[in-house]
């Protein structure tokens, strides 16, 4: 529920999680919070700073370079498997055909997700349970950078395109077109991330910071509260 939770946005980087409140709101002993603590800091979630505390996990200019080197590994297999799997093709097309519609209704967090669970499919066609799961954790340390940021359009916007982009060159069996598209598509996402989350105000033309993303829909009526 805590992982849930610091993906979708609803406890933001930089929230101080206490062991106390998360053993009563969720009914249970504090060793088993510690031990949900520790696993989070294992999948890089949250940070555990001596005589201060846990916290939701800030991610770094480093952390985002290393996400997308990793990425460049993993992701050109999910291309190969892909070209011959309809199932998977159909899966992906259906994606951004959700986030399609997701952005013509501005619901930008939901466009995210949509981002996030397109490549989730794509390396899930290689039909590794070790890679997928490892991928799984990448994506969700990635989806805190986008926490940061402020505007939330103009980071996802792109990408709905692109990733209708990819699908289509799946669909046609273009494996040179599809590699070259997707080596592409992680140096521009990169750059872009990486010139949002050091200088955010570039990305809206406002004078915010990463701090001002905690402006975006969170539902703060019913976020939780650790």
């Amino acid at each position: 529920m805590l992982r849930r939770q610091i993906i979708a946005g609803r406890l933001l980087p930089g929230t101080k999680l206490r062991e106390e409140r998360v053993s009563t709101a969720f009914a249970i002993s504090r060793n088993t919070v510690r031990e949900a603590f520790r696993l989070l800091a294992h999948q890089r979630l949250v940070d555990h700073t001596l005589n201060r505390g846990v916290f939701v996990r800030t991610v770094t200019t480093d952390d985002i370079r290393a996400i997308f080197a990793t990425r460049r590994l993993v992701e050109p297999l999910g291309i190969e498997a892909a070209l011959t799997d309809d199932t998977v093709q159909t899966a992906l097309r259906a994606l951004v055909d959700e986030s399609v519609i997701a952005a013509e209704r501005h619901d930008w967090d939901l466009v995210a997700t949509s981002d996030i669970d397109f490549h989730q499919v794509l390396v899930s066609a290689c039909h590794s349970t070790h890679l997928s799961a490892m991928f799984e954790h990448l994506l969700a340390e990635l989806r805190l950078a986008f926490l940061l940021l402020p505007d939330r359009r103009a980071l996802h916007a792109p990408y709905v395109v692109r990733n209708g982009q990819l699908v289509s060159l799946l669909e046609t069996g273009d494996r040179t077109g599809a590699l070259a598209g997707l080596r592409e598509y992680l140096e521009v996402a990169e750059r872009h991330v990486l010139d949002a989350v050091a200088q955010p105000s570039r990305v809206n033309g406002s004078a915010g910071t990463a701090g001002s993303a905690a402006s975006e829909p969170t539902h703060p009526s019913t976020s939780p509260s650790y």
